[in-house]
Formats: C-alpha cells, structure tokens, sequence
C-alpha cells in the first residue's frame, strides 16, 4: 500500500525481511571478500578489527540511519528524496547535491566494479575447469591447480590482463546479467535476486569458514584479528583505514541506502533495520576473514599480500589444501553473489533517477545506463593492457601514477563519497526539520538523543578526516 507522500506509483518491498536482505547485499559485496581481509591484513588485524567496530557502530550505522529516512520520508529517487526533505524543512532544495554527488559516485563506481566481477567470473571458469580435470582424473579432493605449480597459478591474473578481449567480455557478460535484473523491477528482479542470493551468499561463506577451521590454522586466524596490538591502535593509518572501511563497507555516501530506503513501508521501523543491515554486514567481513586467514596461514603464506589476497594468494593456497579445487571454485561463486548484489543497487540509484526525472520506462532506463556503464567501464578495462601507459591525472598531486581505473576508483572513494556522506551528515544534524527527521527514525529516549550527537558532531568531523587524508595522504607522514 503507497503512502499518501509516496510518489505516485512507487513500489515498495514485499515485507521488511525483503528489505533488510535486499539492502545488506547493496551493502555486503566485494568489499567484505576482497577489501577487508586486505585492509585488516595489511593494518595488525586485531587493531584494524577492533577500530572498524567502533567506527561501524559510533560513525556508519548514524549515516545509514540518516540516508535510509531521507529515501523513506521521500519515497522518490535520491534526488527528489533528499530536495523533498529539504522542501519540508524550509530548506534549500539545493541540499539534494547530497545525492547528486552520490548517484555520479556510484555510476562511476560500477564502471570499474563491473571490470572487477569479470575478474571473479574469470576465477570461476578456470576453478570450474579444474575441478572437471581433478573428476576426471579420479581426484575430487585434489587441491586446486593440481598439475600447476605456485608461480603458474599466480600467473593467473597477469594471464587474464593481457587479454583485452577476454576482459571486455567478461565485463560485458556481468554488466548484462547486472541490467537484466534491475530491469525487472523491485520486486520482480532486485527482491527476487537479493532473496535466493544473500541465503546463497551466507550458507557458502558459512561452509567455507568450517572448511577453513577445520583444515586451516583458525588459531592463528583467530589471534590475528582478535588480539589487537595496542600501540597499532593509536597509529593514525590504522585509524584512517577502519574509518574508511567501515564508510564503504556500507555503501555510505552513494545513495544506495536513499534509493532502497525510498522502498520501505513507513511501518518498517529504520532504527532496527539499519542496525540489522550493519550488523550482518560487519560480521559478513569479519567471518570473510576467519574464511580466508586461516587457509593463508596454514599454508605458510603472509596475511598482508594486498591487492592481491584474494586472486593471487587465495588460489595458491587452496592449491596446497585437501577438497581445494572444490572450495576454490564455491569461493568464487560466493565472491559473485556478493558482487552481482551490490552492482544491482548501484545501478538501481541511477535507474530510479532517470525514470523519475525523464518518465521513460524502467527498462528503457536500466538498457540506456547499462550500455552507459560499460562503454565508460572499457577505460577501466582496457587499463591492464592497452591503455596500460595512460596517465589520465598525471598533474594531480597523489595521482601522477594513476591508470585509467586507479583514476576513476581514487576520484570516487576519495572524493567523492566521503564529500556526499560529510553534506549527509550536515544536512541531516543541522539543516533538516528536527521533528520530522526524529519522526522517521524509530528511536525514542537516550537512543534518539544519542543518534543525534552522533550525527550532528562525531560523523561529520570523521567523515571530513577520510576527506581530508584520503585527498592528501602525506599528513599522515
């Protein structure tokens, strides 16, 4: 049932379960898998860990409240929802440059995050491919890349670069199944896909986490993340980076929690949905972690191997561990739906846009943007091989080495997000009408009170220190 706010027409989530799922697989993508285990790996683990908690629950989980009521009191696309808060507070509509920021944030991040997907496609075909050779040879359990060796199988990757054709393919192919599903409406295709994906998602990560105690070192996992170096704790790098992990972890600053929140019935209460949202999606990362550390560990290799972790590191690990040719290829599917939720809600904050502000047809719109994403996306694509020399920023301090995709990544994360969550967080403890905003909260009491210090003071002085360090690093020293 449309409230009498909504826009005419808007659809809303068959229930709040679809919702909560819905919005932590915008919010749990490669960034749990991937960044994550990279970020805790390469800051101490257990000092990294203990400070991306604190930031989740005194810094993230406030803005994921303040952008889930902006879209649910709008019940528009994140531009109009955020104008239309501003209209009832008697504010300027100028304040929407909040989301106008966000939805040029997030297009461009799918640009690249398409490219990144087709790498995990890739992983799979080969995975897949090996696992029908150990079959075939009688040896289901063998480890993965059993006839290769470790400096072979890291040649993976470098293999896959070198080929363009390959990589705009595989960009192509996710891009596709990306617009396919937004193309099929809220509850036809986003509510559809986060329902069977996200229990998909969490029964693999779960099996691959007992698999990882089981043959892996899980002590040694379990002390690196959860036995912090205390003097690592008060190091302003390890600071920054949880700040910034627990930001992006949850889609913060895009609009991704504006455009689903515009979905949501006003007898979903914010206030436990989003800490719902937060909550398994820090422990999503978390487990991510006690999944992979343990395999690294066991097999001699060193946790903080960057970039790299997961692409490199992980397939030679699981080349050296019983069953994995089998678990290297359920990671990589785990690794796609996690992927392919999170492109869905990108693509949904433009898609909800322009259907609005132009009338034309759903998918129309989701075809349009989705032949949009790719055509920029071949910058990115293109960068590991034949666009490999171009330096598009070389005159811009902090991006003089930057190919075409670190270009477009450090703009947006940089940039252009924590500038979208800073003017959120402004907006929403300063400008917006108090009575209105603490009326879509669901909180009461203490709680209210403490999530408006909270928005109002602490996230917009953390959230200008990302800005701030993320645009010039060398104050770190």
């Amino acid at each position: 049932m449309v409230d009498k706010v909504s826009a005419p027409g808007r659809a809303h989530w068959s229930s709040r379960g679809a919702f909560v799922l819905a919005a932590t697989g915008s919010a749990v993508g490669l960034g749990n898998l991937w960044r994550f285990p990279t970020e805790a790996g390469s800051n101490g683990g257990g000092a990294f860990v203990l400070l991306y908690i604190l930031c989740v629950v005194l810094i993230a989980m406030p803005l994921l409240l303040a952008e889930s009521l902006i879209g649910r009191h709008g019940q528009r696309s994140t531009v109009a929802s955020a104008a239309y808060l501003a209209r009832q507070s008697k504010a300027s509509p100028m304040w929407s440059v909040l989301a106008v920021i966000g939805l040029i944030a997030n297009t461009a991040i799918l640009t690249f995050y398409c490219v990144v997907a087709g790498w995990v496609v890739y992983f799979i075909g080969t995975s897949a491919a090996d696992l029908v050779g150990a079959v075939s040879a009688g040896t289901p359990l063998a480890g993965a890349y059993a006839g290769d060796s470790v400096e072979q199988i890291r040649q993976l990757m470098p293999t896959l670069f070198a080929n363009p054709v390959l990589l705009v393919g595989l960009q192509l192919a996710f891009v596709i199944v990306t617009t396919w599903i937004v193309a099929r409406g809220v509850k036809g295709g986003i509510e559809v896909a986060a329902t069977w994906l996200m229990p998909a998602f969490f029964f693999l990560l779960i099996a691959i986490t007992v698999y990882a105690a089981v043959i892996g070192d899980f002590g040694a996992a379990l002390a690196f993340l959860f036995n912090p170096d205390f003097e690592r704790v008060l190091h302003p790098g390890v600071l920054s980076s949880a700040l910034g992990q627990a930001f992006f972890s949850l889609s913060l600053g895009g609009g991704a929690m504006i455009a689903y929140g515009a979905y949501a019935s006003r007898e979903t209460n914010l206030a436990q949905t989003s800490g719902m949202i937060a909550f398994a999606d820090t422990g999503v990362a978390i487990i991510a972690g006690l999944a992979i550390f343990p395999i690294v560990f066991s097999v001699g290799m060193e946790p903080n191997a960057g970039p790299t972790l997961m692409f490199q590191t992980l397939p030679a690990a699981f080349h050296a561990m019983p069953g994995g040719a089998i678990v290297g290829l359920l990671f990589f599917v785990l690794a796609l739906f996690a992927a392919l939720t999170s492109s869905v809600s990108l693509l949904e904050i433009s898609v909800g846009w322009v259907t609005e502000k132009f009338g034309v047809s759903r998918v129309k719109a989701a075809w349009s943007l989705g032949v949009l994403v790719f055509l920029i996306g071949l910058l990115s694509a293109l960068s590991f091989n034949i666009l490999a020399d171009q330096r598009p920023m070389a005159s811009v301090p902090g991006f003089e080495t930057a190919t075409w995709f670190d270009a477009i990544d450090g703009i947006t994360g940089r940039l252009l997000l924590p500038l979208s969550g800073l003017v959120t967080a402004i907006f929403i403890g300063w400008v917006a009408d108090r009575k209105l905003v603490n009326g879509e909260t669901g909180l009461k009491g203490a709680g209210l009170s403490a999530w408006r210090f909270l928005i109002a003071w602490l996230c917009p002085l953390a959230v200008a220190a990302i800005l701030i360090i993320g645009l010039f690093p060398q104050l770190l020293g």
